[in-house]
Order: structure tokens, then C-alpha cells, then sequence
């Protein structure tokens, strides 16, 4: 089932990411302006008749279009393109290059993914550890006055997306206060010395940190005191207590371990999901990452980016589910009995 879902998956990102044939469309116009350009800085191509031009032109187009595949249907084009994208030949980009000046979609993704795992990554496990934490707590007093107000704090986050923080963030601590830079990842110069360059992109990185932590760490406390009240009112946890169990015992071995499979799981979809970064997010911080790359993509129509990152994310996401699967029997012995 999971490599079903990854070959439909992808199937139909080629589809709309080919915009029906669009993209070909925008290939085959490349193509003709590269011909006519590399052509008119050719010796004496300007006193050639218009008809002998269109004809050198007309002919070296048909060439390109041959040795690109593109004078196939569009259907078979498109399970030519689901071979090579599940193959991971990710190809070369339409319009995009790397800071190297590479087009060579892998090398402008493997550019990217450092600067979205040391912003997204780093805040996910963050938020994860703090909800854990906080969401504990939560479930302690269940209804009480911290209850409430971290429950009111997690629904009002929840229903705001991160890049609004951002922008409210900026204006206060960037435009008003001015003790954070606007955006991006390092300041411009960049510091020479490698440890002040360090430092200055901790310096650029703690605001979008603080954002992506504060947006995101409620939603996960919810979840996590949910979790635990719900088992907590289990008859096998209502008997540890009346044994006189200690509450330390009862919350580590008969609430915490029944409630791993969802909580691992939660966190290891977040962990993946942060290495594609946040489109809108890290376009307002101007953060280098997949995200932005994505928005450029999109924006420029670079249907090879598109479907790389995709692709790239689809088989992070199955690998995942399937360890997860595997796990779920160690942490839970419910589950093992049961299969």
C-alpha cells in the first residue's frame, strides 16, 4: 500500500506540475530562443535570407525536441517522467540554479536542505520536548487554572498560521524595538571569522525560532494532555492507583508507554515535514530553505524542482510510516498481542 501511494502520489504531482502540457509548451520556447540566440552569434547570419533562417532554426528545434522526448504523446512523456522521478534522476531545472550556478536539481535541493533543517528541524524537536512537557503538566490538574490558560493559548495558536507571527514579530521586535534583524540568515557582509559567523546566524535564526516554537508548541501540549487524561481514566491505570502505586510509577510505565505509538508518530511526521521547510514562513523571514525554494518554483513554473521536492518528501514519508509500523509493536505491547 505505502509504494501504491508513492507511485500515485507522484503520478499526479507530474500531472499538475506539467499544467497539461504547459510546461512542454515553456521547453520548446526555451529551446527556440536558445537556438536563434546561439545562431545569430554565428559569422554571417545576418545576411542569410529570412526563409533559410526560419529553416536552420525549424530544423535544429526538431533535433532538441527528438533528444528531449517531447514529440511523444503527452501521456507517455508522463510515465517517462514518473520512471525517472521514482529513480530519483531529478534532472535539471527549468529556470532555477544553485549559488554555484548549477541546474542540476538534486545539487540546488542538497544547497537548500541545510538551512531548513538547522531552522524547522531544530524548532520541531524543540516545541515537541517543551508541548511534551507542558502538555504533562496539563493532564496533572486537569480543568484547573493552568489548564485553562494553556488550553486557551493552544486553541488561539492553532487557528493562526506561523508566518502571521512572523509578520507580527517582525513589526514589534524588528521594526519597533529593533533588537532582531528583518530577515534573512546572515548579515550582509558576512563575518569573516567562523565562530562570529556562527554567532550571527544564531543572532538571524532566534526570531523565526521563536515564531515557528511559539505558533506550534500549544497545538502539541493539547495533544500530549489529551492523550494522558484519556489513559489516565483507563480501568488498568484506575487499578494501579488503587494498589498505591506511586504516581511517578503509574505516569511512566501505565500512561506514558500506551500513549508512545501516537506521540512518536506525531513527532516523526513533524521532524519530516520540517525538511520541507515552510513556504510562506520562510518567505517572510527570507530564509534560504526548501520553502523558498519551493515558492520560486511555483512562481517560475520549474516543474523538475517541483517534482523533486515532492518526490524527496514522498519517500521520506513512506520510509517513515513503514519504520513507525515496525515500532509500534515494541512500544505498545497491544498492539503485538493483537497482530
Amino acid at each position: 500500500m505505502l509504494v501504491a501511494t508513492l507511485v500515485i502520489a507522484t503520478y499526479i504531482t507530474i500531472l499538475i506540475a506539467n499544467a497539461g502540457g504547459l510546461i512542454d509548451e515553456i521547453i520548446i520556447s526555451q529551446l527556440r530562443y536558445d537556438i536563434t540566440s546561439n545562431l545569430a552569434r554565428m559569422p554571417g547570419w545576418g545576411q542569410l535570407p529570412e526563409a533559410e533562417k526560419t529553416a536552420m532554426i525549424e530544423e535544429r528545434l526538431e533535433s532538441a525536441i527528438r533528444a528531449k522526448g517531447l514529440d511523444r504523446p503527452f501521456i507517455e512523456r508522463t510515465f517517462l517522467y514518473l520512471r525517472d522521478a521514482l529513480t530519483l534522476s531529478l534532472g535539471r531545472a527549468l529556470f532555477l540554479t544553485s549559488a554555484s550556478g548549477s541546474k542540476q536539481v538534486s545539487v540546488i535541493i542538497l544547497e537548500r536542505l541545510p538551512q531548513t533543517v538547522l531552522l524547522f528541524t531544530t524548532g520541531t524537536i524543540l516545541y515537541s520536548i517543551l508541548g511534551l512537557f507542558i502538555g504533562l503538566q496539563m493532564a496533572r490538574r486537569p480543568g484547573g487554572v493552568f489548564d485553562k490558560v494553556a488550553s486557551f493559548f493552544a486553541v488561539v495558536t492553532q487557528v493562526i498560521p506561523p508566518w502571521f507571527f512572523g509578520i507580527l514579530f517582525l513589526l514589534s521586535f524588528a521594526f519597533y524595538i529593533r533588537i532582531f534583524p528583518f530577515g534573512g540568515m546572515v548579515s550582509v557582509p558576512a563575518p569573516r571569522d567562523p565562530f562570529q559567523k556562527f554567532l550571527d546566524i544564531l543572532y538571524h535564526m532566534a526570531l523565526p525560532l521563536f515564531t515557528w516554537i511559539f505558533s506550534l508548541v500549544g497545538s502539541w501540549a493539547y495533544v500530549t494532555r489529551n492523550l494522558v487524561v484519556q489513559i489516565a481514566e483507563d480501568d488498568y491505570v484506575i487499578a494501579a492507583k488503587a494498589k498505591g502505586l506511586p504516581e511517578s510509577l503509574i505516569m511512566r510505565r501505565y500512561i506514558l508507554r500506551p500513549a508512545l505509538p501516537p506521540i512518536i508518530t506525531s513527532v516523526a511526521l513533524a521532524v519530516i515535514s520540517s525538511w520541507q521547510g515552510a513556504i510562506i514562513t520562510e518567505t517572510v523571514f527570507n530564509w534560504p530553505g526548501l520553502g523558498s525554494l519551493f515558492y520560486a518554483a511555483i512562481a517560475t513554473l520549474d516543474a523538475p524542482i517541483i517534482i523533486g521536492l515532492t518526490v524527496v518528501y514522498a519517500y521520506l514519508l513512506v520510509a517513515t510510516v513503514l519504520i513507525l509500523e515496525i515500532l509500534y509493536g515494541v512500544m505498545d505491547p497491544r498492539i503485538r498481542t493483537g497482530g
